[in-house]
C-alpha cells in the first residue's frame, strides 16, 4: 500500500484529559446501542476502491437498528489526523475512525480511543500478530485491524536469467549467490540489490530475523535492545547487503525506491508489495523492459526462515467521546468481519487474520504476499515510541552504519542511548 506510515504523536495537549469524557470502565464498547446516528470516518481508499463493502456494513447495521442514520466522511491520509485532532477536542467526535496502524499508538497513549471487547469481533483470536500489536496498549485493545499490506522481494527476471538463474531463490544462500553473479556481471555502477540505507523497515527485518529487537518490555518498562548480540548480528547482515550490492546514494530512504528501480540500474528490491508493479508502470519504467519482467518472491532470511516483515495497514477505532460506541462496534465487525474480509481480499488486500491468510497461501496468485506476511513484526508499543520515530533515531543509526561513519556496535549503542531517553515517556 502506497502511503507513509508515521506515528501520530502530535495530538493536541487538550486531549490529555479526553479519557475522562466517555467510554466504559469495563473495556466493553457496549454503550450507545440505541443511537440514532453513526458517523464513520474512512480514508479515500475505501471510497474509491471498495464502496460496496461500506454499503454492505451499513445495511447490516440498519437491519438491526431500523431508522439509524449512517454518515460517512472520507479523508486523504495527509489531512485526516489534523482534522481528527481538532474534532476530538470538541463534542463532535466521529464514532468510527480509520487509522494507519502506526498512527494508533499516540492516540492510545493519550486516551483518545475507547477500549473494545475482542469477543465481539470475528477472527479476533486469529488476528495477525503484527496487526494485533498495533491495537494493543497497556494490556487493553483499542481498535480492530482492518486490512494489511506486507513486504516482499522483487527482482528482474531478465537480469537473473542473464547469470543463469531461472527461478526465485528459496534460501538466503541462494539469493546471495545469484546477487554475487549479477553484481560481478553488471559492475560497480549497478546495484544488484537496491537497498536504501535509511530504510529501517528492511533493516529491522534483519534484526528480528536474527532474534533481536528494537526494544524489550520488562514489566512495563521498555529498554532499547539494538546492542544485544542478536540485534548486532542482524544489523551486521544488513550492512553486508548495503556494502556488497547497494551502489546508489547511501544517505537515501525508501520513499522513491520504486522510481529508482524503474530507472533500470538495479536488479532487486525488498519493499512494499506494490512497489514492483508501480516501478513497471510506463510513467516510471525508463527501460521499457519491466512490464511482465518483474517477479515478487518471499524474502528468505539469513536465519534459514522466511524474513519477518513489517506489516503496514489500517485499523478502525472508536473515539472515547463517541455516544454510539455499541453500534460503532457492530459497524466495525460488519465491515471487517468474515464477509468483509472476503471483499477486501477480492480487492487485492491481505486479510487481518491467519485463517484467511492460510487460504491465500494455497492460491498461486496470492501465495507470495500471503506467505511473506505470515512472519511479521511490529514496532514497540511503548508510550514514547512516537518520539523515537519523530527523532529518526533508527534512520540516523543506519545511515551512520551504511556510510561507514560509525561501526555497527557504536551506532547501535548511540541509538540505544537515544531510545532509552524517551521510550518510556508519555
Amino acid at each position: 500500500m502506497k502511503r507513509k506510515l508515521t506515528a501520530a504523536i502530535g495530538i493536541a495537549g487538550m486531549m490529555i484529559s479526553i479519557a475522562a469524557c466517555g467510554g466504559n470502565d469495563d473495556g466493553d464498547s457496549a454503550g450507545g446501542t440505541d443511537a440514532k446516528e453513526l458517523t464513520v470516518w474512512l480514508t479515500v481508499d475505501a471510497q474509491n476502491n471498495w464502496p460496496a463493502l461500506v454499503k454492505a456494513a451499513d445495511k447490516a447495521v440498519q437491519k438491526k437498528h431500523p431508522g439509524i442514520k449512517i454518515k460517512h466522511e472520507y479523508y486523504g491520509w495527509p489531512d485526516k489526523n489534523t482534522k481528527l485532532d481538532a474534532v476530538l477536542a470538541t463534542d463532535k467526535a466521529p464514532d468510527v475512525v480509520e487509522m494507519g496502524n502506526t498512527e494508533m499508538l499516540g492516540y492510545m497513549v493519550k486516551g483518545a480511543f475507547a477500549p473494545v471487547d475482542t469477543a465481539k469481533f470475528d477472527n479476533a483470536d486469529a488476528w495477525l500478530d503484527g496487526l494485533k500489536a498495533s491495537v494493543t496498549y497497556d494490556g487493553k485493545t483499542y481498535g480492530v485491524p482492518y486490512y494489511a499490506g506486507g513486504r516482499v522481494a522483487n527482482w528482474r527476471k531478465d537480469v537473473a536469467a542473464s547469470v543463469g538463474v531461472k527461478t526465485p531463490p528459496k534460501t538466503y544462500k541462494e539469493l546471495a549467490a545469484a546477487l554475487d553473479k549479477v553484481q560481478k556481471k553488471e559492475g560497480s555502477k549497478f546495484s544488484a540489490w537496491y537497498q536504501p540505507t535509511r530504510d529501517w523497515y528492511a533493516a529491522m527485518s534483519f534484526v528480528y530475523d536474527a532474534g533481536g529487537s528494537i526494544a524489550t518490555d520488562d514489566g512495563g518498562t521498555w529498554k532499547a535492545n539494538l546492542s544485544s548480540p542478536e540485534s548486532l548480528k542482524g544489523l551486521g547482515e544488513f550492512k553486508n547487503v548495503v556494502d556488497k550490492y547497494m551502489h546508489g546514494d547511501k544517505t537515501k530512504d525508501e520513499s522513491d525506491r520504486y522510481i529508482v528501480y524503474g530507472q533500470g540500474k538495479s536488479a532487486m528490491i525488498f519493499g512494499a508489495a506494490w512497489e514492483g508493479a508501480t516501478s513497471a508502470d510506463p510513467k516510471n519504467d525508463k527501460t521499457g523492459k519491466l512490464k511482465d519482467n518483474l517477479e515478487n518472491f518471499v524474502m528468505p532470511g539469513p536465519s534459514g526462515k522466511n524474513m519477518p516483515v513489517f506489516l503496514g495497514g489500517s485499523d478502525l477505532a472508536i473515539p472515547v467521546k463517541s455516544k454510539a460506541q455499541g453500534v460503532a462496534a457492530e459497524w466495525i465487525n460488519a465491515f471487517t468481519g468474515k464477509e468483509g474480509q472476503k471483499g477486501l481480499i477480492a480487492k487485492g488486500n491481505l486479510p487481518n487474520n491467519k485463517t484467511d491468510l492460510a487460504t491465500l497461501k494455497s492460491d498461486p496468485a496470492t501465495a507470495v504476499p500471503a506467505t511473506a506476511a505470515e512472519s511479521n513484526w511490529f514496532v514497540p508499543m511503548a508510550p514514547g515510541w512516537g518520539q523515537v520515530e519523530k527523532a529518526q533515531v533508527l534512520q540516523t543509526m543506519l545511515q551512520n552504519i551504511g556510510t561507514g561513519k560509525k561501526s555497527v556496535e557504536a551506532a547501535a549503542k548511540d541509538a540505544d542511548t537515544a531510545i532509552d531517553k524517551v521510550i518510556n515517556t508519555k
